[in-house]
């Protein structure tokens, strides 16, 4: 599975944890930046990424920055994306299970690294529950 991910500067040490961790597990993991600690935006980031997911929409997508807050609602402005902010395992299960998220979002200032590679795991192995009354919910969401 091709991954794309992505941060700020507030959660550019996570994400270069979690890159590696990924990369560990065999997936294809494209990093879209940033690549220091260097003040960047990140709503450049998450459209970046965002983009990437449209053209590929089997791949899905990871971003972060200091909350997670900014770079979800960045993420969730390009048409067609709908990118999750997780704190914890439930949330990112129901992301997927429920709304087929592409994009999950995370906090590097709120989320520990175990924390964080577990949140990951079960977003990237939850599928879509394909329930009518949630692509009902998906395309009102359109």
């Amino acid at each position: 599975m091709q991954i794309y991910i992505g941060s700020d500067q507030g959660a550019f040490e996570l994400k270069e944890v979690l890159k590696k961790y990924l990369e560990g597990k065999n997936y294809e993991v494209a990093d879209e930046g940033c690549y220091s600690l260097d003040s960047v935006d990140y709503p450049d980031i998450a459209k970046k990424v965002a983009l990437k997911i449209n053209s590929n929409p089997q791949a899905k997508g990871i971003l972060m920055c200091g909350t997670g807050i900014g770079i979800s609602i960045s993420a969730n402005k390009v048409p067609g994306i709908r990118a999750a902010l997780c704190t914890d395992e439930y949330m990112a299960r129901m992301a997927r299970e429920h709304n087929d998220a592409q994009i999950l979002c995370m906090g590097g200032r709120v989320v520990g690294t175990d924390l964080a590679k577990s949140i990951a795991d079960v977003f990237l192995h939850t599928d879509f529950s394909n329930l009518d009354r949630h692509k009902r919910r998906i395309e009102k969401m359109e």
